[in-house]
């Protein structure tokens, strides 16, 4: 008998199931969920705690007429599978293939791209309102977890909407309450959650209820399907009510017999111009499977693996990633200056301050999804003279410009970013990709940017800012790097200073970062100069223009944008000289570079060593003898 899931190929499909078999689906869903992960590796507990929700929002609401914008957006596999690329998941997150989150070019069911929290309630307003005023009858629903309800956009929408929507518009906000975002979400907004669902006045009557109702079963069984929405009633939602939201819940969104007709209540207090609606749905990550649902954080974004047996230990050590090197070095710095602050914007583990945390727990504050309140609130602590690092990743630091120039930058205070993901980041996309650090941070007056090529330089380099007393930046890509043994101290590099790392003739090529080791490859080829440059800004200047007059060509090397980084800094320091040279620049396209196996994308970009070489060749001469020759100055 063929699966109940392999007749829906779209919504429509499933709108014709009775709905006595969506439970049938919803489990053969999540099957397909958790079998097309483990193949592929990708986002897993917060997909099988999404699935029921995914089919109550399909079966009631007439998509993609009617919009879902689902935020954050790692939740979407179930929502990717009902509307017709079942078939393509076995290529998600690989080049080519599925994006992880959702993507408007992808499907007409995408219908609002996310990747970054806390940006549904926004768009969703838009495209309720932008109904309204083009007078089409449609529906616009924001899905947003209790993680991304703490961001301050989140809250700026909906003090939005309770005014604009009430005289017309048809806007469903739907809390996805799992009390688990990627780290574990801090926060007022998360202590009232978590009273919702735990105070002791529910409790207490929930209990009482249970006693006197046993005795009558067809009673107690009635009092069950009602709990849920009795949670409502014993605990008011003030807050949401206040912003002009009609509260409604928490109900257990894993029941679809509560999900569906509440979905349909509501739905019909839309069409009565009733003004916005919010809907609390409680669900349970990792839901169904029951190694995700104990180690949800674990299971959140696994690799590849066996469902029968789950994660297992890795048998050999792996190499060191940035990440880590910056956690120890954090604790490290920490222990020698009681001065230093760790603040994250709830990405305790990605950023890897989990130990930090145990040893530290008094110098660590995680704000929540918040990350220009963190910029903020690390400039006011180094306003009282104490020494805060900022562990942000290069994409998230986006959401906080403003912050980073007038809060921090424009005061010059003593703040480091710990840059994680800085480069591109293989399976996450673009969405992830910290293509733009250089160049929207090398703008900015007060600011310097200092950029590792391995592991050990990394942590001498993160005490190197530490050290400055200005705004200093540390980006380093996700992953591993050349595998460089770090030491333990906390020695610094030199201010502003880089290196020859070989010397060769004829074309000198001046590496930022980790491109440093295809660089050397490359130079073997071309019996080039090699430097690492180590500083984005401010530029060795000195060493900049040493390697102008003894090469013939000069060539910069970054794993960011080309479009106004270092290798624009090279450009402008040299005509600022008044040194004519001829100048390569390489490093990543002016173009939003998609999901894939890294290594593919440095390659297709032209960043690997065989890359690197072909491109100098093609830019300065012919080449003879597999090395070049003696190029002429124009200057």
């Amino acid at each position: 008998m063929p699966n109940l899931l392999d007749t829906v190929n779209d919504p429509a499909d499933l709108r014709r199931l009775p709905r006595a078999q969506l439970g049938i689906l919803a489990d053969e869903l999540r099957a397909c969920v958790l079998n097309n992960v483990a193949a592929t590796g990708g986002h897993l507990s917060s997909n099988l705690g999404t699935v029921e929700l995914t089919v109550a929002l399909h079966y009631v609401f007439d998509t993609p007429n009617d919009r879902i914008v689902w935020d954050v957006g790692h939740q979407t596999y179930p929502h990717k599978i009902l509307t017709g690329r079942r078939d393509r998941l076995p290529t998600l997150r690989q080049l080519g293939g599925l994006s992880g989150f959702p993507q408007r070019k992808e499907s007409v069911y995408d219908t609002f791209g996310t990747a970054h929290s806390s940006t549904s309630i926004s768009a969703a307003l838009g495209m309720a309102l932008a109904a309204k005023l083009k007078g089409e009858n449609r529906h616009a629903i924001a899905v947003i977890g209790d993680g991304a309800m703490t961001a301050g956009m989140a809250f700026e929408a909906m003090n939005n909407a309770g005014v604009q929507l009430h005289e017309g518009g048809k806007l469903l906000v739907i809390l996805n309450d799992n009390d688990m975002s990627i780290s574990p979400p801090v926060g007022a907004l998360n202590r009232y959650l978590a009273q919702l669902m735990s105070g002791q006045f529910y409790a207490a009557a929930k209990s009482v209820g249970k006693q006197v109702l046993q005795v009558a079963p067809p009673l107690f069984e009635l009092a069950k399907r009602f709990e849920e929405h009795a949670k409502g009633m014993v605990v008011p939602a003030t807050l949401f009510e206040k912003f002009g939201f009609n509260y409604i819940g928490p109900i257990d969104g894993h029941d679809l017999e509560s999900l569906i007709p509440t979905l349909e209540n509501i739905k019909h207090l839309l069409a009565t111009s009733s003004g916005p609606q919010f809907l609390h749905v409680v669900t349970k990550k990792g839901q169904g499977y029951k190694l995700a649902e104990a180690d949800p954080v674990a299971y959140h974004g696994p690799g590849k693996f066996d469902p029968a047996v789950g994660l297992l230990k890795a048998t050999a050590p792996a190499k060191t990633t940035f990440t880590q090197v910056f956690g120890q070095w954090l604790c490290d710095m920490a222990a020698h200056d009681s001065r230093l602050i760790g603040i994250t914007p709830a990405m305790r583990e990605g950023s890897g301050m989990v130990e930090f945390e145990k040893r530290f727990p008094s110098r660590y504050y995680d704000v929540g999804i918040a990350e220009q309140h963190a910029v903020t609130f690390a400039a006011g602590l180094a306003c009282e003279g104490l020494k805060p690092v900022v562990a942000i990743y290069s994409t998230f630091l986006q959401r906080a410009y403003d912050q980073l120039i007038h809060d921090v930058a424009i005061q010059n205070l003593p703040v480091v970013f710990a840059l994680d993901r800085a480069g591109l980041v293989g399976a996450d996309g673009a969405t992830h990709a910290g293509a733009y650090d250089i160049a929207f941070l090398r703008c900015i007056p007060n600011m310097s940017i200092a950029c590792p090529a391995d592991e050990q330089e990394c942590r001498q380099l993160l005490s190197s800012a530490y050290a400055q007393n200005h705004p200093v930046a540390v980006r380093y890509p996700r992953g591993a790097g050349a595998g460089v043994a770090t030491t333990s101290n906390l020695d610094a590099l030199p201010f502003g200073k880089g290196e020859i790392c070989r010397r060769g003739q004829g074309v000198a090529i001046l590496a930022f970062g980790t491109l440093l080791y295809p660089a050397l490859e490359a130079a073997e080829q071309l019996n080039a100069t090699v430097i690492n440059m180590r500083w984005a800004k401010p530029l060795d200047l000195a060493l900049l223009l040493q390697a102008a007059s003894d090469h013939e060509a000069l060539v910069t090397l970054e794993e960011g944008t080309m479009v106004g980084g270092a290798g624009s800094a090279v450009a402008e320091a040299l005509a600022s000289a008044g040194v004519l040279k001829p100048l390569l620049v390489l490093g990543l396209a002016d173009e939003f570079i998609e999901h894939g196996d890294p290594a593919r994308l440095m390659a297709m970009q032209g960043l690997d060593a065989a890359g690197i070489a072909a491109s100098i060749r093609n830019r300065f001469a012919v080449q003879i003898n597999g090395a070049l020759p003696a190029l002429k100055s124009v200057a």
